[in-house]
């Protein structure tokens, strides 16, 4: 339940994630998120406010990599925000690029494996894969996430995931 917030701000987030089977149910200021055993594949294009944001669009592709059929997500705002594809496909997932569209053929599951973030919304999508996926994850160069996600594992593991940070 993400609580004292305002739903209108991210209504093209919502929008999605009903597509793709997620529960989502809003009342007021609060917006309570189910998730689904299985989604089912979408069609997204990035574009401004307050249409779906770039920002969210790797994130949403980590969700997408073991959706039901065949998704494309459409770039149209950086054409360098695939960079996560080459790490997402390491753990197993099925994505090719072509132009600016990333096509995501849904597997069952993907595999834990060793991986490395390029950016900061890179890193948030490798850290949902690995949440998701069977067996350990391994992100190398963490510091793009904690540049933008203040105790994200304290917060991961608050909600039940098992993250933890290894020194090295």
């Amino acid at each position: 339940e993400l609580k004292n917030t305002n739903p209108g701000h991210v209504s093209a987030l919502i929008d999605i994630l009903k597509k793709i089977g997620v529960y989502v149910d809003i009342k007021n200021s609060s917006i309570y998120i189910k998730s689904a055993k299985k989604y089912n594949s979408g069609d997204i294009e990035t574009l401004p406010y307050p249409d779906f944001p770039t920002d969210l669009q790797p994130q949403i592709m980590s969700l997408l990599a073991t959706a039901d059929g065949i998704s494309v997500i459409t770039e149209k705002i950086f054409q360098d925000r695939f960079t996560h594809v080459l790490e997402l496909n390491r753990m197993g997932a099925n994505i090719k690029i072509e132009n600016s569209s990333a096509i995501i053929n849904g597997v069952k599951e993907i595999s834990g494996a060793e991986v490395m973030a390029s950016d900061l919304r890179a890193g948030a999508a490798l850290v949902i894969a690995g949440l998701s996926a069977k067996g350990s994850t391994t992100i190398h160069r963490i510091y793009h996430i904690d540049r933008g996600y203040e105790n994200l594992v304290e917060k991961i593991t608050g909600i039940g995931g098992d993250i933890k940070r290894v020194k090295n």
